[in-house]
């Protein structure tokens, strides 16, 4: 109805569909791993298609007055901030300052940002809300992050040595990942990350263990490095020259506010996306497992290479309702705020295929992300086996 599609998902293997199957699990014991047949890979996701069909048939002015009263906010709490510098001398006016400055920047870059730049409202035709010409409030360039997320990361979402988000190219994420050496840094090497992550992002199409192996070449890496110096430099002049600049005496206390709600904004991002794709139960994929993916495959390996994470509304919303990162991964296209109404709908698919629907609160989904952070720093013969049942999918149609 709106025009929204999933042209840019890799689905293979278009042929003839499978007619339902009554049998959709074969469960060998409590202990092993839950195998997915073929037949039931196929049916969960044509009822995947329809929860996203009938959502977006209802897509409308609800939608478009949700996104407008984001902005609002968002806008309202950059002007709060800014104004509140010139009181920085005042050490309350000074925090609110920064508490202000941080909420515009979180809602700007995890609900406006992030959703608008994977479509969730192009349908509305609004030029400020268009996927391919919208910028944000962060070193990285609006193009570089399309490519290096909407398309690298949710297309080989947790398919190793193809989803570079696993690890970011310089963090041990899965025991898969080959050790050596320079993982005994895994803790130090995430907290740099979290607390620099805008820059982290920006580096990210780089591929920087790439570059010093010599595979990547400067030719490859310029229009990379114009895009930064670019987009990076505007936002260096913004809020560490031009914006305290323009409080006179008070230059100092407004860099540093503006330094810090850039921190909060970091380190936020950070934990919600490390929570929605790094605590215990998520898992991972080989290339040669999903060469030849269905459209129902596809869909099963975003539920078990996702996470959620419970909380109120205010908590949704600023995470950019990726505390749903399942149903995110399985709609990264539909507007993020209806989430949190199609996630029982999804959970309650997960059950009746005997799927995990990993979700937890926010303290303990980041507790297993660090825990795995220190844990994987060691050799595996270190760190002893994963208890985590597994799913193993089916990826052939039994011969009749």
């Amino acid at each position: 109805m709106f025009g929204l599609s999933l042209s840019f998902l890799p689905f293979v293997g278009s042929g003839s569909k499978p007619e339902p199957t009554s049998t959709a699990l074969d469960k060998p014991g409590t202990d092993g791993p839950v195998v997915l047949s073929y037949e039931a890979v196929e049916e969960l996701g044509r009822k995947l298609d329809d929860l996203r069909a009938r959502t977006v048939a209802d897509l409308g002015q609800e939608d478009r007055d949700y996104i407008y009263k984001i902005i609002k906010a968002q806008r309202g709490f950059e002007v709060a901030g800014r104004g509140l510098m010139y009181l920085g001398f005042f050490p309350p006016a000074w925090i609110a300052a920064v508490g202000a400055l941080s909420m515009s920047k979180i809602l700007d870059n995890m609900e406006i940002g992030h959703n608008v730049m994977h479509g969730q409202y192009d349908w509305m035709r609004e030029p400020g809300l268009n996927s391919k010409k919208f910028e944000w409030d962060t070193a990285c360039p609006a193009d570089q992050w399309r490519h290096s997320h909407n398309y690298m990361h949710h297309t080989y979402t947790n398919i190793l040595d193809m989803d570079r988000d696993i690890g970011y190219g310089i963090l041990r994420m899965d025991k898969d990942q080959k050790w050596n050496p320079y993982y005994l840094g895994n803790p130090v090497y995430a907290f740099l990350l979290m607390t620099f992550f805008e820059w982290g992002v920006m580096l990210h199409d780089l591929e920087a263990e790439n570059v010093v192996q010599g595979k990547r070449k400067w030719s490859d890496i310029k229009p990379l490095v114009q895009g930064w110096w670019r987009k990076a430099g505007r936002q260096v002049l913004k809020d560490y020259i031009v914006f305290p600049a323009l409080t006179g005496p008070l230059f100092v206390p407004t860099l540093v506010g503006n330094a810090t709600a850039n921190i909060v904004r970091n380190v936020w991002a950070y934990s919600i996306i490390f929570c929605g794709h790094f605590p215990t139960g998520v898992q991972t994929f080989t290339a040669e497992e999903t060469a030849q993916e269905t459209r129902g495959q596809w869909y099963v390996r975003q539920m078990l290479g996702s996470a959620n994470i419970e909380g109120g509304p205010l908590f949704h919303i600023l995470s950019g309702n990726l505390s749903h990162q399942i149903e995110h991964h399985l709609f990264p296209d539909l507007p993020a705020h209806r989430y949190p109404q199609i996630a029982p709908e999804v959970r309650a698919l997960c059950e009746e295929y005997g799927l995990p629907y990993n979700t937890g609160g926010f303290f303990h989904q980041i507790g297993t992300v660090w825990g795995k952070i220190f844990k994987l720093a060691l050799p595996n013969r270190f760190t002893g086996p994963d208890t985590v049942t597994g799913v193993i999918i089916e990826r052939e149609k039994a011969a009749a």
